[in-house]
């Protein structure tokens, strides 16, 4: 953040908690695919009705901090190669030691990465327009184009060309064919208007107009869970492997 910025701790502690939401649902399919329990599938698919929740908070939150940031592009670049690091690890990897079903090829930090830098790009004019109503038509695209992955838009008023659906190389973008898969995927359509909505609402962030209470710490562990969040995305899957894989081993004996 930049130096005459103060901090807004609720930002970490919101980033936080949806950082252990995810780490707590990914959990359950690890349980599924690595200790071959079934409850873990049903645990996790119930849970992916609130997936979209706590990830709109990360990526709304790291919208706001772009806002804040020195140099949102170059943070872009250093995400976006944290994404791809996971892609190498888990589609190239991971099957080569017999782990496979796992395969990123557009994740949370590919979305992001690539949301930071095109937002970069676009600051100059984000800048120009009023915040409200940049924010509100943010929200507008978000809702309106939601349901591309399905083939749909406007709340499945509209039904987009199947054929646009036969091929992967528009997956970034949301587009994709039926033997497309990703363990973790987001796509730039809709979530780069979320991430710009938040970019929006930075300017509140910017000009010290956030409500007092969240320039206060409520919670030390959340901040550092906060601050550290890519480094949590990076590392959990492997320690839950690792886990579950000890946790295999000790109920085979």
């Amino acid at each position: 953040m930049k130096s005459e910025v103060k901090r807004i701790y609720t930002l970490d502690e919101l980033r936080g908690f949806a950082i252990l939401c995810m780490v707590v649902h990914h959990s359950f399919l690890d349980v599924g695919d690595v200790l071959g329990l079934s409850w873990g599938y049903t645990v996790f698919d119930a849970l992916c009705l609130f997936q979209p929740i706590f990830w709109a908070i990360f990526i709304v939150i790291s919208g706001i901090c772009s806002r804040l940031s020195r140099n949102t592009i170059k943070r872009g670049f250093i995400v976006l190669a944290g994404g791809i690091a996971v892609t190498i690890v888990t589609a190239v990897i991971m099957p080569l030691l017999g782990f496979t079903g796992a395969e990123i090829y557009f994740g949370i930090l590919h979305c992001l990465g690539c949301s930071m830098i095109i937002t970069g790009l676009l600051m100059p004019i984000i800048k120009k327009i009023d915040y409200r109503i940049g924010a509100v038509i943010c929200l507008i695209l978000f809702f309106f184009t939601y349901g591309i992955n399905a083939g749909t838009m406007c709340f499945g008023l509209i039904d987009l060309p199947q054929s646009w659906y036969q091929y992967d190389f528009l997956a970034p973008l949301g587009v994709f064919s039926s033997s497309f898969q990703s363990a973790d995927y987001f796509s730039l359509i809709p979530w780069l208007f979320m991430f710009l909505f938040g970019s929006f609402l930075g300017k509140l962030a910017l000009n010290g107009k956030f409500p007092e209470g969240m320039y206060k710490k409520h919670s030390k562990f959340l901040c550092l869970v906060g601050k550290n969040s890519l480094w949590i995305y990076l590392l959990h899957q492997p320690i839950l492997y690792a886990i579950m894989f000890v946790i295999a081993v000790i109920s085979a004996l």
